[in-house]
């Protein structure tokens, strides 16, 4: 029926994409048809910028000057931190104060007036934006502490970067891997939430950074990118109640929770990204010393697998199953999971809206009216309250 409606655009095609493939059944996800398995291993997050924005992995001549340019990016400016300053001081949600920042960086872009109708265009816009965000959610959770920004260092990779702004120490090769692991499984997604929502923003011809800002709100909502945050918290209550993973699970079941990080509006088995993960926790477990967030996790994972049959079922753990321990391995707080969502998933956002305007046509669907007809306006004074 070419009039049915669907409720949150569910099954509707509205573009063809040459970035991600999803097979939800099978469990597979691809970008630009290289298995996300492999990238995950054999690539870095720059160079699945770099595949994502050009459409082929750089070669070493290709890959230098582009991770060089992100690095020369990195800084902000003084203004921007002024304002990080002031919103740590109101205790602003990180989620929040990113995309308040992000917004604020077009005031420093010598390009800001350029409409972004042209490859070459949105594409120095995006490596502008995907080098400052590390800088911009590092600086401001320092500041929130009461302790000085760290610079961004010139010698390090991207992921390995955010670590040691955060922190303030280099992260040793097993951590900086995983990051990087992360970064890369969280790029891009097919048309999620908020790359929909950046792609109609720049499908007006608004400037990159009102897409960006406006992907950062889209993802900020709960039922998008806070699921790996409500993972960690899940498993810090597992540990504070001094019960067993599985009998707090089967507790949690019966008051009518639901458990974060299981189902998926498109995998109807588990996540291949969250197999990855699974794998990269146990490496920085084994490298730290501590075992039992990946102890946690996995008793949950086969108790609501082979005693409650949710896989069968179709519901199956996400990526954030696994996310949100390792994150917290390596340090991060735990509000600031949706951000590094964000820090990643710009990514994908940039090369959507730059695949999406080489051939524009501005989003604007239809909905049907189902409201009163044939009303007449009468003057205030002879209007009924009951009316």
């Amino acid at each position: 029926m070419p009039d049915q409606v669907r409720r949150g655009l569910n099954g509707v095609l509205v573009a063809e994409s040459e970035l991600s493939k999803i097979d939800g059944d099978a469990g597979r996800l691809s970008y630009r048809g290289y298995p996300i398995a492999e990238l995950a291993e054999r690539a870095t997050f720059e160079e699945t910028l770099y595949l994502l924005w050009n459409g082929s992995l750089p070669t070493r001549a290709e890959l230098d000057p582009f991770s060089r340019e992100l690095c020369s990016l990195r800084p902000i400016d003084a203004a921007v931190v002024q304002t990080l300053e002031r919103l740590a001081q109101r205790d602003e949600d990180p989620m929040a104060a990113l995309r308040t920042a992000v917004s604020m960086l077009s005031a420093g872009d010598p390009e800001r007036d350029l409409v972004p109708t042209d490859s070459e265009t949105i594409r120095r816009t995006g490596r502008r934006l995907t080098a400052k965000l590390p800088t911009v959610l590092a600086a401001y959770d320092r500041l929130r502490r009461e302790e000085k920004p760290v610079e961004p260092s010139e010698e390090l990779g991207h992921a390995a970067n955010f670590l040691y702004m955060l922190t303030g120490t280099e992260p040793d090769e097993v951590a900086a891997e995983t990051f990087d692991t992360a970064l890369t499984l969280h790029a891009d997604h097919g048309l999620n939430a908020s790359t929909f929502t950046a792609m109609t923003v720049a499908s007006t011809h608004a400037d990159l950074y009102s897409a960006v800002t406006a992907g950062i709100g889209a993802l900020s909502g709960p039922l998008h990118g806070g699921a790996n945050q409500d993972v960690m918290e899940a498993l810090l209550e597992v540990d504070e109640s001094g019960d067993e993973p599985v009998e707090w699970t089967r507790s949690a079941l019966d008051e009518g929770r639901r458990i974060p990080g299981w189902g998926h509006r498109v995998y109807s088995v588990k996540d291949p990204r969250a197999e990855i993960l699974e794998a990269r926790s146990d490496a920085l477990a084994q490298s730290m010393g501590e075992s039992r967030w990946c102890e946690y996790t996995r008793a949950i994972e086969t108790y609501l697998t082979d005693e409650k049959g949710l896989v069968e079922q179709g519901i199956a753990p996400n990526v954030d199953f696994y996310s949100g321990s390792v994150y917290y391995q390596l340090g991060i707080p735990i509000d600031l999971y949706t951000p590094i969502f964000a820090m990643s998933r710009v990514g994908g956002w940039v090369a959507h809206v730059d695949e999406y305007l080489e051939d524009n046509r501005l989003i604007r669907p239809r909905s049907r009216y189902v409201g009163p007809d044939s009303r007449s306006v009468v003057p205030v004074e002879e209007r009924s309250d009951s009316v």
